[in-house]
């Protein structure tokens, strides 16, 4: 029986993890172009509309202001801090099914159309 192990290469440990410096309070994260590039991209803002949701706005009649619209990029926002993905967001006469992740509205009606609908694929709900 062989007490020995043989190494072919010497073994290399690799050097302990380092946090980036922090030099007079600012933080060196945020200052690579990757992360002014991802900043720069991020859907933080706004909101988008499918094409079905533009033609069901149009079709059914449904006029939405600067206010409503920011009531409404609020609202996703509230919806993802939770953590919801597919979210049902209610808004007066009006309820929009949303797409957290993309901030895009998949579709929208007006009462009259929420009358006897079933909402599926939600995992959220949200009034407004």
């Amino acid at each position: 029986m062989i007490d020995t192990a043989f190494f072919p290469e010497p073994l290399v440990i690799p050097p302990r993890w380092q946090p980036l410096s922090v030099a007079n309070g600012v933080s060196a994260i945020g200052t690579t172009p990757f992360t002014r590039i991802l900043d720069a991209k991020s859907p933080s803002q706004g909101v988008k509309f499918s094409l079905h949701a533009q033609e069901r706005l149009r079709s059914r009649g449904i006029n939405l202001s600067e206010a409503d619209l920011k009531s409404l990029a609020g609202a996703i926002n509230s919806v993802a801090q939770k953590g919801g993905k597919e979210s049902l967001i209610m808004q007066g006469d009006t309820a929009f099914v949303v797409s957290v992740a993309n901030r895009t509205v998949i579709t929208a009606m007006d009462r009259k159309c929420m009358v006897g609908s079933v909402i599926t694929n939600i995992d959220s709900a949200a009034v407004i």
